[in-house]
């Protein structure tokens, strides 16, 4: 199959570069992205304290107590990014973003116009480094996943080697060349197959016979044969068999607002969406293109392997189209000067007919999601539409104010915006599992004595035991109670069962949260966050408890 030659800019830990550009925080500072239970992306700072992607919060603060936390916000890595697009556009022409951190360029007309490969990736870090003030690196092969390896060590590939360049690189490489999420996490779970069974390098993997590993991993495992033998992602447009298709809107008024944006966003990838269905076809990237009251025009070319999925091309644009109009007119771009934009053009690009794409970027069309939409739709129809909730985040102090439920289908601005600076909001990270209803619980001292905390703020004691309510319904929790020489469980004064004491490895705290104290629903607690350890002395659960009104109570769970 043949390949495309291509150079990729790659910049190195994007997402904490990006958080670190937006908060002001300096390139010396060790910081740090935080995205569910671990350290999405690090900085070199941090790196060299001995935080490492993946940690967990506490065991990062342990190696760096000075280290930054940020939260993880795509929509921000994607805004920030343009600045980095805008950059690589001042050098060549038809940059093409596959993901936040990741440019990809067609390198033959390039490298012709500035002499060479080696004086084209020149004059792309040079632009970035003046331009977007971020270091960046860039790298060129035949095939995807080696110019993406290639960029992170600053080679250029001879033609027609990068078999030969990517043999000896180990299968957990594979997951560069996924551009989207679950993909990705498909590719790493077949990773993790193929390390148990031995296949720990490329070579090994490819040596495979095409037929058996399609047979044994699917069209997953097919895709990563293809990828790890240097061919390309999708075979080369070397002619167009569909035409482009592109729909616009034009504003009334100029536009400046991003709420205003978000609905045209939306209605724009819609109808983007609906042309390409009523076509049969589907497409490989979309060009954004706008125009602004000072008659600048706008351009950038993003793209998207989401396939065919029901409704998932048109979630996937409107977040694209939003991030891209937000980035245009907040000024991060080293473009034309901010401006109320005037029109917005959607164009369809890399066009095939209808079951010829790679909906998953593998493999065919899936109607997983279809069916899934259709149960849910069902399920509202038989029991209304509160019966199935979506969750999202809204502004907030303590985490179940932060939990916005939303009939199943529906969108509406939340009420409390989270930008707002909420003073007293427990930080992060946020607990993965926020209780509807509060829960007893103890907090006790060394001695066995139930922990107090004044107005003042001042603790009775250090926590030392935490014990958690049992629930009654628990069969175990009611053979225990018959037997109370168990241990496992013992009766309050007020009757709750309270589960095996467990010992408190760290706590962070208490934080007041006072809420209304000048109407009669005023709210008055102090939280706190507790970290307890097994009985074999290995990190255990980690609670977050409130002491209201003289006792304690369960909030939420931590992973």
């Amino acid at each position: 199959m043949a390949t495309v030659r291509r150079a990729v800019l790659w910049v190195p830990d994007w997402p904490v570069v990006a958080a670190m550009s937006q908060a002001g925080v300096g390139a010396d500072v060790p910081a740090a992205v935080l995205h569910g239970r671990g350290m999405m992306a690090v900085s070199a700072a941090a790196r060299a304290a001995g935080v490492r992607r993946g940690s967990a919060k506490r065991l990062a603060q342990r190696a760096c107590p000075d280290l930054v936390i940020l939260p993880h916000d795509e929509g921000r890595d994607s805004r920030v990014f343009e600045t980095v697009a805008a950059a690589a556009e001042d050098v060549v022409s038809g940059v093409e973003i596959s993901r936040p951190g990741l440019l990809m360029i067609p390198a033959d007309g390039a490298a012709r116009f500035h002499g060479s490969e080696a004086a084209l990736a020149e004059a792309l870090v040079n632009s970035v480094a003046e331009l977007a003030g971020c270091e960046s690196a860039v790298g060129a092969a035949d095939g995807l996943l080696a110019a993406i390896l290639a960029a992170r060590t600053s080679t250029l590939v001879p033609p027609g080697t990068s078999r030969d360049y990517l043999a000896d690189a180990p299968v957990g490489v594979l997951p560069l060349a996924a551009m989207e999420r679950r993909q990705r996490e498909q590719v790493e779970d077949l990773v993790g197959v193929l390390v148990r069974l031995g296949l720990t390098s490329l070579s090994d993997f490819t040596s495979l016979p095409a037929g058996d590993v399609l047979a044994r991993f699917g069209p997953v495992g097919m895709w990563a044969h293809r990828i790890g033998r240097g061919e390309d992602v999708r075979p080369p447009v070397l002619r167009r068999s569909e035409e482009d298709i592109a729909v616009s809107y034009t504003f009334e008024e100029p536009a400046q607002r991003v709420e205003q944006l978000a609905l045209v966003a939306g209605h724009v990838a819609q109808q983007l969406d609906a042309a390409l269905l009523e076509a049969g076809v589907r497409c490989g990237k979309v060009r954004i293109s706008a125009t602004t009251e000072r008659g600048d025009t706008l351009e950038r070319v993003w793209r998207t392997d989401v396939g065919s999925r029901s409704g998932a091309f048109s979630q996937h644009m409107t977040d694209r189209v939003r991030w891209q109009l937000e980035g245009w007119l907040s000024g991060t771009s080293t473009g034309p000067e901010p401006a109320p934009l005037t029109s917005l053009g959607l164009t369809a690009e890399d066009v095939v007919p209808l079951g010829s794409e790679q909906a998953y970027l593998w493999g065919g069309v899936s109607g997983a999601d279809s069916r899934a939409q259709r149960t849910l739709e069902r399920v509202q129809s038989l029991l209304g539409a509160d019966a199935v909730l979506a969750v999202r985040e809204q502004g907030g102090r303590s985490p179940r104010d932060r939990v916005l439920a939303l009939p199943w289908g529906q969108e509406a601005a939340p009420s409390r915006r989270i930008e707002h600076p909420w003073p007293g909001r427990i930080p992060d990270p946020a607990p993965a599992t926020v209780l509807p209803v509060p829960e007893p619980l103890q907090v006790l001292d060394a001695g066995g004595a139930p922990v107090r905390i004044d107005r003042r703020l001042a603790m009775s004691a250090p926590p030392t035991w935490v014990r958690l309510q049992v629930d009654p319904r628990d069969e175990r929790a009611a053979a225990a109670r018959r037997h109370p020489s168990s241990g496992h469980v013992g009766r309050g004064e007020n009757g709750p069962s309270w589960g095996l004491a467990q010992p408190v490895e760290a706590w962070a705290g208490p934080w007041p949260v006072v809420e209304r104290w000048w109407s009669q629903d005023a709210s008055r607690r102090a939280c706190l966050q507790i970290a307890l350890r097994r009985p074999d002395g290995s990190p255990g659960q980690a609670v977050l408890a409130s002491f209201t009104a003289g006792a304690w109570v369960l909030e939420a769970v931590y992973d």
